[in-house]
This record gives C-alpha cells, structure tokens and sequence, in this order.
C-alpha cells in the first residue's frame, strides 16, 4: 500500500510562506494600503454580506443599507423582508437578512451596546474568540473585522484566492479547507509580525490568485513562484490539466 508522503518540517514550511511572501511584495509593492477604513461594527456588517459575492455587488448592498438606516441598530430592528430588498444583488440575500439582524441583536444582548469598538482592549486572539462565539460570524469574518476594520489588529484572514494559491504552492495539503487553514498559515509566518504584515499577506496571496494562480488554467509561465511550486511545475512539465487543478 502506498502512503501519502508526510508533510513537510514547519520550519521548512515558514521559509516557503516567507519566501512566497517576499516574492509576492515584490511584484504587488507592500505595504500594500487598506482599502477602506471602517468601523469594526461596519466592518463585520461588509464581511457578512460579502461572503461568495463580488466586491462590487456586496459594496452597492453595504451602501443601500448605509442609506436606508440612520444607525446599525435601526438595521437591527428592521423587518427581514425589507432588508432582503435591500441586498437582493448579493449571494443567498434570504440567508443574508436573518443573519444580519441575529448578529446585531447578538452584539446587543452580549454587549450591552451595539459596538464592537471595545475589541481595541483585547488581544487578537481573545477579540477574535469573542467574535466566533457569535453564531455565523466564522474564521475569515472574525479576521476581517480585526484586520480591515479600523482597528487595525494583527489578523490573518484567508479567502478562496488566497486559499488556492497556499495549496498549489504545497503551503497546506488541499484538504484542509479555508476556515481550517486560517490557523495553519497563520503558525507559519512570524508571531511578531504586524497587522500590516498581515495585511500585507493576505493582499498579495489573493491578487496573485486573481491575476495569475487562476482557478481554471493558471498562467504559470509569467508566475513568479513557479520555480517553489509543485503544482506549477507539474502543469509545465506537462503531468497534469490546468483546468482541473484544486
């Protein structure tokens, strides 16, 4: 029977994650900028409504729902079915609505307030295990709020981009999917590393993904990690189908 090789050292797999890393800012300019600066309560309002949408569908949502409520917590009390209008250019806007109103009322309840400004006075870690506490607020959401929002805390979110490009380039085995993975690339890159370091990975990783490590046919021969990527390698040599790459 032939078993899977065994996954390779830590050690060897933080001096990939940098090298990746170093490389990916060479071709994208780190620091890279945030790109908005909203509060953390606005923030995790954004993430929820951007799940499996395209930025541009989830921004005119945010921007209906900013122009239609005074405050969040008039948000909060909304009925559902005006809030379902209101995002209905967004993935799943039926799932969406509920869930919006459960978060804030959550906040609320846990709270006393509907803020989240007070995560500033936690560390990451705790700030991040008060956010997933809530029910649907997962990994990659709880780490947006502390990374985009205007606290601006060492987190490191992942998406499907970034998600992808860590599997090809043998970061993580394409088991492990995006929540689990966001403790794994998180261990291999330097604990002391700031939140725009952070930021920094997350960017590049995802536009690397957008722009050249494609979901279907890859363009390895312009990539500047191919020489690091098995999966790339493989492509090149001719042992396997871009388009059917994970």
């Amino acid at each position: 029977m032939n078993l899977p090789d065994p996954p390779p050292p830590q050690d060897d797999l933080s001096v990939r994650a940098r090298l990746i890393h170093e490389r990916l800012c060479g071709v994208f300019g780190c620091p890279i900028p945030y790109f908005h600066s909203f509060d953390p309560l606005s923030e995790l309002i954004s993430s929820l409504l951007s799940h499996r949408t395209r930025n541009a569908d989830s921004g005119r949502a945010f921007k209906a729902l900013r122009a239609r409520y005074r405050d969040w917590a008039s948000l909060r009390d909304a009925p559902v079915a005006e809030i379902e209008a209101l995002i209905a250019g967004v993935t799943w806007p039926e799932q969406k609505a509920p869930r919006l109103k459960a978060v804030l009322a959550a906040i609320t309840e846990r709270h006393g307030a509907l803020t989240l400004d007070f995560l500033a006075g936690m560390e990451p870690d705790a700030a991040r295990a008060w956010l997933r506490a809530i029910p649907g607020v997962g990994p990659k959401t709880s780490a947006a709020v502390l990374s985009f929002s205007t606290l601006r805390m060492p987190a490191l979110p992942v998406d499907s981009h970034h998600h992808r490009v860590a599997v090809r380039t043998g970061l993580i085995d394409a088991r492990v999917d995006v929540g689990a993975s966001h403790a794994v690339l998180r261990a291999q890159l330097p604990q002391d590393w700031s939140a725009q370091d952070l930021y920094d990975n997350h960017e590049v990783l995802m536009l690397h993904g957008q722009r050249c490590c494609f979901a279907q046919r890859p363009a390895c021969h312009r990539c500047v990690l191919l020489d690091i990527c098995p999966t790339g390698a493989a492509l090149m040599a001719g042992r396997g189908e871009a388009g059917a790459v994970a």
